[in-house]
């Protein structure tokens, strides 16, 4: 991953972000949202390799494949929400930032409860229910 480029868009998003504050603040909050954007693309371009890792590995414990799915969408749940979230404090909307996570949290256990009940009905054939 080329963090350099990464923190170099960064701070030269951030400065123009902060010049243009003063005069067109709608400008500077879609210049931070597309760097964010831009960011994130960086990423996840460079990030393909560990999840095709983390498939091997998976796969190699005898693992479902289904684990994986749940595992790669919750982070992606998280960091959409995250940066939806960030975005909506850049443009002074904390309460709306705080709904957006809360959403994604809801995501979350809503995208786990297939496994959650797996663990469940493990735990009571252990205990012979």
């Amino acid at each position: 991953m080329n963090i350099i480029a990464i923190a170099g868009i960064a701070i030269i998003t951030a400065i123009l972000a902060v010049m243009l504050k003063r005069y067109h603040q709608e400008y500077s909050i879609i210049i931070s949202i597309a760097a964010g954007i831009i960011i994130l693309f960086q990423i996840f371009a460079n990030i393909m390799p560990a999840i095709q890792q983390i498939n091997t590995l998976l796969s190699s414990a005898g693992l479902s494949a289904e684990y994986a799915a749940i595992l790669f969408k919750s982070l992606g749940i998280c960091f959409l929400a995250q940066f939806a979230a960030d975005s909506c404090r850049d443009a002074g909307e904390s309460a709306l930032a705080s709904k957006v996570e809360f959403a994604g949290k809801i995501a979350i256990v809503v995208l786990s409860l297939p496994l959650f009940e797996r663990i469940a009905s493990t735990a009571v054939g252990l205990i012979g229910g």
